[in-house]
């Protein structure tokens, strides 16, 4: 069952749309409900297509096509490394290689401790910082180093 918390987030969402248009907003309910519980189980996917009163099989859809929703638990830090044209051209393969190495983790792969995943990103709009990372779908961090990496990773233990 979604929250109380996740029902009004997704209900203040709802005012951004059309009464008439409640699939609209699945995008920031499949968001809203991916944060409080750290991924999105087939369960979820399924209570909020009901709540918005689409067809299952539409919010499937939008969970899959987009790389921000995870349908498998993630750890407590998903960490995304873009790997795009221009943050290659400003080293991100060097960025990629220091974090597998200092997680002792691969793409796609959860630290034996649970909190950290590794992903691969595409390009997030960012260039001019590269080589860049996303902590857990919210937090952007430009112009990395593998010194500036492992102060990041430390502030989040």
């Amino acid at each position: 069952m979604l929250s109380p918390q996740s029902i009004e987030k997704i209900e203040y969402e709802l005012t951004k749309y059309p009464a008439n248009q409640r699939q609209a907003a699945v995008m920031s309910a499949l968001r809203i409900v991916q944060t409080e519980r750290g991924w999105l189980s087939q369960e979820s996917i399924t209570e909020v297509a009901q709540y918005l009163g689409m067809p299952e099989i539409a919010a499937m859809e939008v969970a899959t096509f987009y790389n921000m929703y995870d349908l498998a638990p993630v750890g407590k830090y998903k960490v995304t490394v873009c790997t795009n044209i221009s943050c290659m051209l400003r080293d991100s393969d060097e960025i990629v290689d220091h974090l597998k190495e200092k997680l002792g983790i691969g793409f796609n792969e959860i630290t034996a401790d649970g909190k950290f995943c590794l992903k691969e990103g595409e390009c997030m709009g960012a260039c001019g910082g590269g080589p860049l990372m996303i902590v857990n779908n919210h937090t952007m961090h430009e112009f990395l180093t593998p010194e500036k990496v492992d102060k990041i990773l430390d502030e989040l233990e």
